[in-house]
């Protein structure tokens, strides 16, 4: 089947008042497919990232760079009632509206949903929060904080050294997501239902829901996860391993894998013994694995031992920068970087990660400048 130049959401209209991270990632995915985002930004230096640097592009923050493709800016002070009835004349035009401003916000503004929905009953409003519009509005909605009050730094760290954060803003980026999926599964009900409805996302029930089973452990069994550092808590070997110069991360998680992955390292010996035939058996003595397994695998270099172990199908990789992260998802021909077709000499992104064969993202054009009055 041909590949369609019409995106797959051609036609939807978004007015966007997020600003930052969660809501600006949700909006540009969407607006990759084809729907018209309107960026509204205040006029005195719009959206916060805007000035988040360094590392700069010339002028531009790489922050606001990052998340912002494909959108057209709008500034515009809010405060003022004159923009406000702008802004409720532009919601009647549109199928979305994406805010992550302060829960009630919006509303003193004479824009929350129950004024938006009066003037367009169509409309699917997302409303993004640090932790939800009940008991935790009043905090504010920050990745940091997030990761420390949902739990992920207390399971993210040595015990040697503390509780770290991730290396990104990971909730944000998760909130985001889920924003996405919860705008385009209202946007498919209004199909049928012909009616729009309020899409609420925040960044801690989306942290919780993303610890998956180490939520799950403590919700079913009350246990409270610790910091491994970068081990597994129910799977060895799960984790980076010494070799003669890097380390390489391993994840045989089957009787199977382990057998084949000890082969591989010249200690097929080690898949017979009592202490390491089960899965259950090498999570109970996993320190004493771990030295036997790093004592073959310092014989040799990371890459050499990704090479060979990848060609007898054992999960592992190397400890990449992200410069050779990025070398290497080229080489697998995922082409991870796209420059917007209308941008003059073409500013680099990372290409969006959704895939689809008839109609697939494009990138018409970067980031915007700030809008001038």
């Amino acid at each position: 089947m041909s590949e369609s130049k019409a995106g797959a959401l051609s036609g939807i209209r978004i007015l966007d008042f997020s600003r930052v991270l969660a809501g600006p990632y949700a909006t540009m995915l969407l607006a990759d497919f084809g729907a018209e985002i309107i960026k509204v930004e205040r006029p005195d230096g719009g959206d916060d990232t805007r000035s988040w640097g360094p590392p700069w592009y010339g002028e531009e923050s790489t922050y606001f760079l990052a998340v912002n493709r494909n959108k057209q800016s709008h500034t515009i002070d809010l405060k003022s009632e004159a923009a406000q009835r702008e802004m409720l004349d532009l919601a009647r035009t549109c199928d979305v509206l994406v805010e992550n401003f302060r829960p009630g916000a919006m509303a003193r503004l004479g824009l929350g949903y129950e004024d938006i929905k009066n003037i367009n009953p169509g409309i699917v409003y997302c409303s993004i929060s640090g932790f939800g519009s009940s008991g935790g509005a009043h905090l504010a909605g920050y990745d940091l904080i997030a990761q420390a009050a949902g739990g992920l730094m207390s399971v993210t760290g040595h015990a040697e050294t503390g509780p770290a954060k991730a290396g990104v803003a990971l909730v944000d980026i998760i909130t985001g997501l889920h924003a996405a999926i919860g705008i385009q599964t209202a946007l498919y009900e209004r199909f049928s239902s012909g009616t729009g409805q309020l899409v609420e996302v925040n960044l801690l029930s989306s942290l919780l829901s993303a610890l998956s089973n180490q939520a799950s452990a403590h919700i079913l069994t009350g246990d409270v996860p610790g910091l491994m550092g970068n081990a597994h808590p129910s799977v060895a070997p799960y984790q980076p391993l010494t070799t003669a110069d890097r380390p390489l991360t391993v994840a045989a998680t089957t009787n199977a894998q382990f057998a084949k992955f000890v082969q591989a390292i010249g200690r097929p010996d080690l898949a017979n013994q009592s202490t390491y035939r089960t899965n259950a058996d090498r999570v109970a003595h996993r320190e004493a694995l771990i030295a036997e397994l790093e004592t073959s695998l310092k014989s040799e270099t990371a890459d050499y031992w990704f090479e060979t172990l990848s060609a007898v199908g054992i999960p592992c990789a190397p400890i990449n920068d992200l410069g050779q992260a990025v070398k290497l998802a080229d080489r697998l021909g995922l082409e991870p970087v796209v420059r917007p077709e209308g941008a003059a000499g073409g500013i680099a992104q990372v290409r969006n990660p959704i895939s689809l064969s008839r109609t697939p993202a494009r990138y018409r054009t970067p980031p915007p400048e700030l809008e001038c009055q």
